[in-house]
């Protein structure tokens, strides 16, 4: 099982939820349901939030 850490990584970011779905093209419905893993992120999409997030694609998951 996956999880998602995208909510994690925004906190630590500073930046806000809005600026980050502004940034990546998508509503702040879809970015809330990726930080509450209710949906999971395409690979394409999770390198454009890494690189907003300045971090790693491996660090946006951790293996359950």
């Amino acid at each position: 099982m996956i999880k998602l850490l995208i909510d994690e990584r925004i906190k630590q970011s500073g930046l806000k939820k809005k600026f980050i779905a502004n940034e990546m093209g998508v509503n702040k419905d879809t970015l809330t349901n990726w930080c509450k893993n209710r949906s999971m992120i395409s690979l394409n999409q999770a390198v454009k939030l890494a690189d907003i997030l300045n971090c790693k694609v491996e660090n946006l998951y951790e293996r359950e």
